[in-house]
């Protein structure tokens, strides 16, 4: 069984917060130089967390007898999408996958992205958010995605974790996410989209101006500085 800490993911109200914990709330301009804190939304499966290699292991795991798309050979964001194609019926038993207990919480940390996340976080003028969907089928997902965020990146990082379907109507000034497409009901979102790559997507070309990070190995901190106050 999974169990979040004895700390509460929700301080009481009247309770001190510790020393050192980030935080959304208070004076926007309090801040080194009187500027707003650069407010940066970090997506979770396939930025911090592998999704894919995570599915991948645990397909073949349970089902050894049938077809599987490599990683190499992945084309597109949705799963489902290509196992659909490759053999009917096979996008239900991928499913299957992400749907069982367990599966979130035990997906591996991207190379350097859990050490990255803390030292962003730690930037003087920076509020960082774990931006996330959760999964439809939710008797898991969310409650797995705090136990992740809290085994990997502590838990005072657990009041920075924001979880929506539409990521549009979340304003910030970067979006850090593998999917390429991010719609909702917002068609111009306040952040810019700098797309990570992943599997499914290293083949696209992106059109100027749209930027992308090959890993957390990238100058992100340069991305970071673009995008603040001159």
């Amino acid at each position: 069984m999974i169990r979040l800490g004895s700390r509460c993911a929700r301080w009481p109200r009247g309770a001190a917060v510790p020393a050192g914990r980030r935080r959304a709330s208070g004076d926007p301009r309090g801040r080194a130089g009187g500027h707003r804190a650069l407010r940066v939304l970090v997506d979770m499966d396939g930025v911090l967390a592998d999704f894919e290699g995570g599915f991948l292991k645990k397909f073949r795991a349970r089902f050894p007898d049938l077809p599987f798309v490599a990683l190499e050979d992945r084309r597109g964001f949705w799963v489902t999408e290509q196992y659909d194609r490759l053999q009917p019926g096979l996008s239900e038993k991928a499913m299957s996958i992400w749907e069982s207990e367990n599966f979130f919480f035990e997906l591996e940390p991207l190379p350097g992205a859990v050490e990255a996340v803390k030292q962003m976080a730690s930037l003087q003028n920076t509020d960082v958010f774990i931006c996330t969907s959760p999964i439809k089928m939710f008797k898991y997902c969310p409650y797995e995605k705090y136990a992740w965020v809290e085994k990997h990146l502590g838990s005072d990082f657990l009041e920075q974790i924001v979880l929506t379907r539409d990521k549009t109507v979340v304003s910030a000034d970067l979006l850090i996410d593998d999917r390429p497409d991010i719609l909702g009901v917002e068609a111009q979102p306040t952040w810019e989209h700098i797309l990570f790559t992943a599997c499914h997507n290293q083949h696209l070309q992106l059109k100027p101006p749209r930027r992308r990070m090959h890993s957390w190995a990238d100058d992100w901190k340069a991305i970071l500085d673009s995008k603040r106050p001159r």
